[in-house]
């Protein structure tokens, strides 16, 4: 069976080398024009991730390009420590940068998967024994299963559920690169340093803020969550943030990875049975 995959972040990858290794024919297509690096640490907490990991065989490069976790030190305006998190509370049990993640997941699925770069879905149809899926650079084509995982904002979502759309929790983050301690990532009134760390609310929605206000080498981002009744619609389904997202938590990158596990071995399991009724 052949499965659209869209999204060549975490949860795509780790998708498309299960159904790969359960007979399916996975076509990844990712919007970027190649893999994106870059992005905040993320990590996995627990046997559960750990063991999908293990399962995979990526558990050993993960463990070989963990980062080294830092404490978060709280300092007064006169430059004395008042609260410290230790890194090994905030790092869950490995901790990797995103794009070294991505990377290797990549890698791991890449030679059973066919990857489209610099295209993405524009229209779904479902007629219930396929999905006709145009795009906007690519020729049409047909397949089985399409799974959006796409992320927080997703295209697949904003075809299929158009309803539901990531709820603006009033707040903005943004993480960069910064001089300072090697040890520490500190944060007091109006300083912060290694790696910069910015919180603040604002009431001006996602939708309208400049894409000019983020410059280069900084990651910036809402603080966002998505709540939907139901993540599948006919063959069509989401997986990882596109389903269930939310900006800050720490969980979103282990969650992702055991639902690709989970949704793999469901598909093979049920076949076209998996299709669900449209609700």
């Amino acid at each position: 069976m052949d499965v659209l995959i869209s999204g060549a972040g975490i949860a795509g990858p780790a998708l498309a080398h299960w159904l790969a290794r359960f007979g399916f024919s996975p076509v990844v297509v990712e919007r970027a024009p190649s893999l994106r690096g870059g992005g905040q640490p993320v990590d996995f907490r627990g046997e559960a991730h750990l063991s999908v990991l293990r399962r995979m065989g990526v558990l050993d490069a993960v463990l070989a390009a963990r980062t080294t976790p830092r404490d978060m030190v709280f300092r007064g305006l006169d430059g004395r420590e008042r609260a410290r998190l230790p890194g090994s509370f905030t790092a869950g049990d490995v901790e990797i940068l995103r794009g070294d993640l991505s990377r290797l997941l990549y890698e791991l699925s890449a030679a059973d998967a066919e990857y489209v770069f610099g295209d993405w879905v524009t229209s779904l149809h479902d007629d219930g024994d396929g999905v006709d899926v145009t795009f906007a650079h690519g020729p049409s084509r047909r397949f089985d299963f399409v799974i959006g995982a796409d992320g927080m904002r997703s295209g697949v979502r904003r075809l299929v559920f158009p309803r539901y759309r990531p709820e603006f929790q009033g707040y903005y983050f943004a993480i960069w690169d910064a001089d300072g301690d090697d040890h520490d990532l500190t944060c007091s009134p109006g300083v912060v340093s290694a790696p910069g760390w910015l919180m603040y609310r604002s009431p001006v929605p996602p939708e309208l803020m400049p894409d000019s206000l983020v410059a280069p080498g900084v990651y910036f981002d809402s603080v966002s969550r998505v709540r939907m009744p139901s993540v599948s619609s006919g063959r069509v389904a989401l997986i990882g943030d596109a389903g269930y997202g939310s900006t800050l938590g720490g969980m979103g990158t282990g969650l992702a990875v055991v639902s690709a596990y989970v949704l793999a071995g469901e598909m093979a399991a049920g076949g076209d049975a998996f299709a669900a009724t449209k609700p």
